[in-house]
């Protein structure tokens, strides 16, 4: 018996342990999707807070380059401005890959938004020896209150020998020549296309057809009505109707606001 028991006991052993086996493999799939999940909730986290500003946007600077001449110690410092199109501040960073040779006022700041910054840059090691020409500027702008960059560019520095050339001292107009009108196949100049130019009347007055209709209305009312038996010398076809004389009064009534209206 007790080797059956022993038995029996074997043979159930490897049963439970394979019902916690199953049960253990089984939450190894939910575990995984559980941290696919968690894994999926914050990959939309950060694509939401990062979705604003993740593209390089454009800087905008001036000049595109500087150029240092060595003979010419007016050419040592030179302005570099920065522009912020944008809706929003930012901040900007100035980094060089030779800083021991310039100098820079205000390397790091924010700009508002719509606004501007000059920087003054200075070449303080004017030795042509030691310059290199991949002396360069690089100018880094991110969101206010981030870290992460969302613009840069590359200035380049340049140290030329010796002074920079002299500009013509003539007069602008030397540098300017007349441009020739396109000839035609008949050879006859081109006929220009003139407007007549028209003298100011001023403010004209009433018409004319106006200011007769309104005498004409007037001595009809100031003839005699029809009817009344006042004794007159005018004949009676001169008499008007009473409805005649309530029409040219009406007339009148516009005819006067015609003329009388400003034009």
């Amino acid at each position: 018996m007790a080797d059956a028991d022993g038995m029996l006991v074997s043979h159930n052993q490897p049963r439970e342990l394979s019902k916690s086996s199953l049960n253990k493999k089984d939450d190894k799939p939910q575990e995984k999707v559980h941290i696919k999940k968690l894994r999926l909730r914050q990959g939309n986290v950060v694509m939401q807070q990062s979705s604003s500003l993740d593209g390089k946007l454009p800087v905008f600077v001036f000049p595109q380059a500087l150029t240092f001449y060595a003979g010419d110690h007016t050419t040592h410092k030179q302005i570099l401005t920065l522009y912020n199109p944008y809706e929003f501040r930012i901040q900007y960073s100035v980094l060089c890959n030779n800083p021991s040779c310039f100098t820079v006022d205000q390397p790091k700041g924010f700009i508002r938004a719509k606004n501007s910054v000059d920087m003054i840059v200075t070449r303080t090691n004017v030795n042509v020896a030691e310059a290199s020409e991949r002396d360069r500027f690089r100018i880094a702008i991110s969101e206010d209150g981030s870290r992460l960059v969302i613009g840069k560019k590359d200035v380049p520095a340049v140290l030329v020998k010796g002074v920079p050339e002299p500009r013509s001292s003539g007069s602008d107009s030397d540098q300017f020549q007349s441009v020739r009108a396109p000839s035609s196949h008949t050879g006859a100049p081109p006929s220009l296309t003139t407007h007549p130019i028209t003298a100011y009347e001023g403010t004209r007055g009433p018409s004319l057809l106006l200011v007769g209709g309104a005498v004409i209305c007037l001595a009809g009312l100031l003839l005699p009505t029809q009817g009344e038996g006042v004794p007159t010398t005018l004949p009676a076809y001169l008499h008007l109707h009473a409805n005649v004389k309530i029409v040219l009064a009406y007339a009148l009534g516009l005819l006067t606001y015609a003329i009388l209206r400003p034009t």
